[in-house]
């Protein structure tokens, strides 16, 4: 009898890579201090207590145990949707919200509803990995546009303009930048809107680490003042980064009501509803701890300078590209791998980092730090173990 067979279009990926670098990393003795964690994109400090609190009550209340909308609490969508009107200066809407498990989910969501197999959807050179093994689970062609280190891992709207053919079913831009913590500007930004909107491409913007930006509470873009931005922009965001809560999973789309429609039939399919005690709290929590969620902006702000300040000590390694949670770290050993490089980091000095080979072709040179799950004192601490890793 013959034996059954996976879907090679999932059996043809290759493993998730943070439990794969977090393996490398039992190996490590301890010889040189405890482990410095710089592989996965995580709040490096707990949730604000009130944040718990309301956690607790809306996890114990039976309001919350049954199926909730598909699209979201509407306590949730409506205080996002001010949050947003009042971030962007938009006249954005409950309609315009549609609350996801995590920004993954709204990832997948928002793609199966405006791509389907054998489409394309544009993305950069590097990319955050789970974008691209996403469409290849669902048979859509990724292309890419090379972002190069010359230019901080900024793609040139030129070169997006030329890879923006008919059969582009969307482009996904990721800003701050996840792998390279790269900050795309407002006027690169409406460039690239405005290529999209001539094609008829979606534009789907990733702004997970928005509340990271250096500007603080400024606005990042102005695509959503546009007059018909619901035709062509697509926003996805994620509360886990700043509520500091990513085992609840909780993320959120912005978009046209026609978007948040299509995405509704793809939730129903996935996961009928996102989880409904946190978006219980995290409705809660917008206005009170907007003071908190400011001072932990800082700090991660305070922890990009110490990792400034220790690579200024290290020439041999550089910092090509640093903002929000990430810098993209080139490393100083010519002709080896990214990963054989991560794997020695991890196994001989203790720091545990993401081969840049992960994120793309052509970027074995580099290496990504998820500097924010580490303080400061922590991040001082680098300098002594990079120089434990030799050619």
């Amino acid at each position: 009898m013959p034996a059954p067979f996976f879907n090679p279009l999932v059996a043809n990926l290759s493993a998730p890579p943070i439990p794969l670098v977090q393996a490398w990393a039992r190996d490590y003795s301890g010889t040189h201090g405890p482990l410095i964690d710089l592989s996965q994109a995580v709040p490096g400090y707990p949730p604000h207590r009130d944040m718990l609190q309301w956690l607790g009550e809306a996890a114990s209340s039976t309001a919350y145990a049954g199926y909730g909308s598909i699209e979201g609490e509407t306590v949730l969508r409506q205080a996002y949707a001010d949050h947003v009107a009042g971030l962007y200066g938009a006249p954005v809407e409950t309609a315009n919200v549609h609350i996801t498990a995590g920004c993954n989910q709204a990832f997948i969501a928002a793609i199966m509803a405006v791509a389907g197999a054998g489409d394309t959807v544009l993305m950069t050179n590097p990319f955050y990995f789970n974008h691209e093994s996403t469409l290849a689970m669902l048979g859509i062609r990724a292309r890419t546009v090379d972002a190069s280190a010359a230019r901080g891992f900024v793609p040139e709207v030129q070169a997006i303009a030329g890879a923006l053919t008919r059969d582009v079913r969307a482009l996904a831009l990721v800003t701050p930048n996840n792998p390279t913590g790269a900050i795309y500007s407002p006027e690169m930004l409406r460039a690239v809107y405005d290529l999209c909107r001539a094609n008829g491409t979606w534009l789907i913007l990733d702004e997970t680490y928005r509340d990271f930006l250096p500007t603080g509470s400024e606005a990042p873009h102005g695509l959503l003042a546009l007059p018909d931005w619901q035709d062509t922009l697509i926003q996805l965001y994620s509360f886990s980064k700043s509520f500091c809560i990513p085992g609840h999973r909780l993320g959120a789309i912005v978009a046209g009501p026609d978007v948040v429609e299509n995405v509704a039939k793809v939730m129903d399919n996935l996961q009928i509803c996102a989880p409904r005690a946190p978006q219980a709290a995290v409705a809660r929590a917008i206005l009170p701890l907007t003071d908190w969620r400011e001072a932990n902006r800082a700090e991660i702000a305070s922890r990009a300078a110490a990792l400034h300040e220790v690579m200024s000590r290290l020439p041999d390694w550089r910092i090509e590209a640093i903002g929000a949670y990430f810098a993209f770290i080139r490393h100083p050993f010519d002709g080896i791998s990214s990963v054989e490089v991560a794997e020695r980091l991890a196994k001989v000095a203790g720091v545990v980092a993401l081969p840049g080979v992960f994120f793309g072709e052509g970027q074995e040179q580099f290496l990504r730090f998820a500097f924010a799950n580490a303080d400061v004192a922590t991040i001082r601490q680098l300098d002594t173990r990079l120089v434990l890793v030799h050619s």
